[in-house]
């Protein structure tokens, strides 16, 4: 078996960190909670990223990254049915490959922009409006003057990436094409679409 490449132990840490950081936020995740999700030892795992905060902002703009990725491939299309299945299907595909991602860009969904990690999320929060081709929303709170205009819209973007972020740590293992698809389908379904196929 092929060693792992340097890019792969790194996506390996960021993709746990990320996961971590999700479930349990930033001041409540330690570095040696991430060390033993991917079996490292804390010393390597600093070797790689110096400090916690370090790690955040690896975490942060690698998600932004993946993101902005979704969005460029949907950016041609206008807003609407179109753009909204590409962004589910570029977001399905990266729960697949990196669940952690995909939660924690869920829980920059729901964060406290008042919280330490959730000032931080804002910018994933912003990326994920783009994408859908929307004005930005963030925070817990769909009132806020960062949410989208339309309660409705916030509801339905943020039930189908939570369909898809929960899919993706509920059915790791089990993912294959055709249960992909569905995942697609019922995220689209969630956003007031009809899966089409």
């Amino acid at each position: 078996m092929p060693r792992p490449t340097k890019q792969q132990i790194d996506d390996e840490i960021l993709d746990a960190a990320a996961s971590l950081f999700a479930r349990h936020g930033f001041r409540e995740t330690s570095v040696q909670r991430i060390a033993d999700a991917v079996g490292y030892s804390k010393t390597g795992l600093l070797h790689r990223f110096p400090t916690k905060e370090a790690l955040q902002e690896a975490v942060i703009e690698r998600c932004v990254g993946q993101i902005r990725e979704v969005a460029a491939h949907a950016a041609p299309l206008p807003p609407g049915p179109e753009r909204d299945r590409q962004v589910i299907v570029g977001v399905a595909q990266l729960a697949m490959e990196q669940p952690g991602a995909v939660a924690l860009l869920l829980s920059c969904l729901l964060a406290e922009r008042e919280s330490e990690f959730g000032a931080a999320l804002e910018t994933i929060g912003e990326e994920v409006a783009a994408a859908f081709g929307d004005h930005p929303f963030t925070g817990a709170a769909f009132g806020t003057a960062g949410s989208l205009a339309d309660p409705v819209r916030s509801c339905r973007v943020v039930g189908a990436l939570g369909a898809l972020a929960v899919a993706a740590v509920a059915l790791r293992d089990c993912f294959t094409p055709d249960a992909l698809a569905t995942l697609v389908d019922v995220a689209y379904d969630a956003l007031g679409h009809h899966p089409t196929h």
